[in-house]
């Protein structure tokens, strides 16, 4: 089993801190280096590289055709793997970027085929997060990183859910405390003056409709061909089945309380929480209104909850506009789609 190393590193770093060099001489050596973003934790590899790319797929024990998302520092190091950039997409680069926007373009040659699934597109993204872009500029390529997690499990938002999973299968986690954001990236792609939403996120459709028409690709309804990261197998997923309870939210929060079960765990906003028993297993994100809060701490509720002595996890639904359309994307996907409309 490899040795996985954790280092604490500070928000304040550079591309010339000695910590950072020292991971991206790991990429460049076709190793793995999981990196915190403002989303999720990243797990890292040389872009540019065809085995290093194929590694994530092992370490995560990802399907080879779910393609890969690189991380680049800004609009100079994009020239090198999209084929073409739209007016559009310049409009969306310089008001999105860093930030948690990826975008879909024609790729180059530069691009290994391990990166695209096989595809001609190529899904490209610059990080908010200090640490993500001091890593990309001292190993000077794109960063091909998905979430950095076993496949299918709960995204990582702090170092210990990295190492939960992938300890033993890395070279290095760079630990830089909790992601602020708390769900993946929205992914985009434009055609024509119009954008489409292959994966909803922190930079939702309504921000987006600024700069043309939107609308969401049909297979995140389960209709059609997936054609983006993230969209095609299960993700998510805790180890005991989950439930989401959808509706108003008086309504849910009295149907929890009369259906309450001992052996359940409860992912719910601080007013539904008030309405059960003191001894229930719950993980209350905040405010009912409160998306934000909400976003935050999805993946360390599932990961939480799951390790207590439950059979289920019930979680409170929330509107799926704004910012509640990425959350009740990534629940129904961790639920299977198993949702229980409240009247």
């Amino acid at each position: 089993m490899m040795h996985t190393k954790r280092v604490v590193v500070s928000t304040q770093v550079t591309a010339e801190d000695a910590t950072v060099r020292y991971a991206a001489a790991l990429l460049r050596a076709g190793e793995l280096v999981a990196f915190p973003t403002e989303t999720v934790y990243g797990l890292g590899a040389d872009g540019l590289s065809e085995a290093a790319a194929r590694a994530v797929y092992t370490a995560k024990g990802r399907p080879s055709d779910n393609p890969l998302i690189l991380h680049v520092d800004g609009r100079e190091m994009l020239t090198g793997v999209a084929a073409q950039v739209s007016t559009l997409e310049e409009r969306l680069i310089h008001d999105f970027w860093p930030g948690p926007l990826t975008l879909v373009f024609p790729k180059t040659a530069a691009v290994p085929e391990s990166v695209t699934g096989g595809g001609d597109t190529v899904a490209v993204r610059s990080p908010r997060h200090p640490v993500a872009l001091a890593l990309i500029r001292a190993a000077g390529v794109p960063i091909a990183a998905p979430s950095a997690n076993r496949s299918g499990r709960p995204s990582p938002t702090t170092a210990e859910m990295v190492c939960h999973d992938l300890t033993g299968r890395i070279a290095l986690v760079l630990d830089a405390g909790p992601c602020t954001v708390g769900v993946e990236s929205t992914v985009a792609a434009c055609s024509d003056g119009r954008i489409t939403i292959y994966r909803p996120g922190a930079v939702t459709a309504e921000m987006l409709s600024a700069y043309g028409p939107v609308t969401l690709d049909p297979a995140l309804s389960g209709a059609g061909i997936p054609k983006a990261p993230g969209m095609k197998y299960r993700h998510y997923s805790p180890r005991v089945p989950v439930t989401i309870w959808q509706g108003d939210g008086a309504a849910v929060a009295r149907s929890l309380k009369a259906h309450y079960r001992g052996d359940c765990g409860y992912f719910v906003s601080r007013e539904t929480a008030a309405l059960l028993p003191p001894e229930a297993h719950t993980f209350i994100w905040g405010a009912r209104a409160d998306c934000q809060a909400m976003a935050h701490g999805l993946y360390a509720a599932l990961t939480v909850l799951e390790q207590l002595p439950i059979t289920e996890i019930y979680a409170e639904g929330v509107a799926a506009r704004e910012l509640g359309a990425a959350i009740m994307n990534r629940l129904a996907k961790a639920a299977g789609y198993h949702i229980k409309e409240v009247k």
